[in-house]
């Protein structure tokens, strides 16, 4: 959840923007599905929740859109790096 946003001058003429993101209601979202039914659902898995800022941001880093096959590489080599662990909900490997 977007919980702020600040613009920063560059004194050059540029200025970025700044976002702020509040992430606790996933983790908790996370958290509660795992407490529940650990992410499986018949044959399913859930593998996690992230962010959508987080995908967007994991897509600016890999130079890639959201609709690119790859993205789906970058999501599960990002998902099972443990970097980003708070949003796994399924513990396994895929």
């Amino acid at each position: 959840m977007k919980t702020g946003e600040k613009f920063i001058d560059n004194h050059d003429g540029t200025f970025v923007v700044q976002s702020q993101f509040d992430n606790d209601s996933y983790i908790k979202r996370v958290e509660a599905i795992k407490e529940l039914n650990g992410g499986i659902l018949g044959e399913s898995r859930l593998a996690g929740e992230i962010p959508l800022h987080i995908v967007e941001m994991w897509a600016k880093e890999a130079g890639i859109k959201w609709g690119d096959p790859a993205m789906k590489d970058v999501i599960k080599r990002k998902l099972l790096s443990g970097d980003f662990d708070k949003f796994r909900v399924w513990k396994g490997t895929w």
